[in-house]
């Protein structure tokens, strides 16, 4: 036994750098998942349980006071209050998305049955809360909640993202949208869809670069469709058909797709691009 501890001791100076070791400093996974659940039940308050406005209140501050007191190591109630002041911002961001999720999927039954069952309001929710953390500043809060809301339901939306409002997610599963995408609004995605970075083998060095595409207003994007690029705008009012792979921008008004039968040339973007025509 000696032996393995010694052996672990010198793993964990060896490999500090790659794997720094926790005192105990680092955000607790759980307690942001409870916080989570806390800031649904200010949100839908009725739907989750709690409807106590100022206990949940009390309770999600606290609870983000002891996350940010474990970052900063310093009193943070000032941040945390700065936070809870924009829920009803947030709140109004989600009512256009209920709206948009309600108007474009004529299987909803109520927008009661979007808020409690459809996951991809529900990684919209996770999402725009994580935002406003990211645009306080606050590390690793804002990617812990959703790569929790990643985990379970197969959206994978960075918090850096910028997103309008009226979004939906219809289906959802294996849905990727990176950290510096751009998104208008009355935008509407389906399942399987990537809004990446052509490459990141320049690893750190891309930090704070525009590395994701442009989607602006009132776009549709089908299913298994790849948009990369963060010179790639996606003009508003187009299509982009299922399992397209764009790396280039395309004209506002767009229709793209892809199929079998031959090969059309048509302009849709500065370039004459060709494409699959249906």
């Amino acid at each position: 036994m000696k032996y393995l501890i010694d052996s672990l001791l010198k793993s964990y100076s060896e490999l500090k750098n790659s794997i720094p070791v926790e005192h105990g400093y680092l955000p607790s996974r759980s307690e942001v998942v409870e916080f989570i659940n806390k800031l649904r039940n200010l949100l839908f308050p009725g739907y989750f349980g709690n409807n106590l406005i100022g206990e949940l209140l009390e309770e999600a501050q606290n609870l983000l006071n002891k996350q940010l007191f474990r970052l900063f190591k310093d009193e943070p109630t000032e941040l945390t209050r700065e936070f809870l002041s924009k829920l009803p911002k947030i709140r109004a961001s989600l009512a256009t998305d209920v709206e948009a999720a309600y108007d474009g999927d004529p299987a909803a039954t109520g927008r009661e049955e979007i808020i409690i069952s459809y996951p991809g309001f529900y990684a919209i929710s996770v999402y725009r809360l994580a935002h406003e953390l990211y645009l306080l500043n606050i590390p690793m809060l804002p990617r812990i909640m959703t790569e929790y809301a990643h985990s379970i339901t197969g959206i994978d939306i960075h918090p850096g993202a910028k997103i309008g409002n009226y979004f939906f997610i219809d289906h959802g599963t294996g849905i990727v949208i990176g950290e510096t995408t751009i998104i208008g609004e009355r935008v509407k995605v389906y399942q399987g869809v990537t809004l990446g970075a052509l490459s990141t083998r320049g690893g750190q060095t891309l930090r704070g670069q525009k590395r994701h595409p442009t989607v602006e207003d009132n776009v549709t994007v089908y299913s298994g469709a790849s948009v990369f690029g963060g010179n790639t705008i996606i003009g508003k009012d187009s299509v982009l058909g299922s399992n397209v792979f764009v790396t280039d921008s395309i004209l506002p008004g767009s229709k793209l797709s892809i199929n079998e039968i031959p090969w059309k040339k048509q302009k849709i973007s500065e370039n004459d691009v060709w494409y699959f025509e249906i």
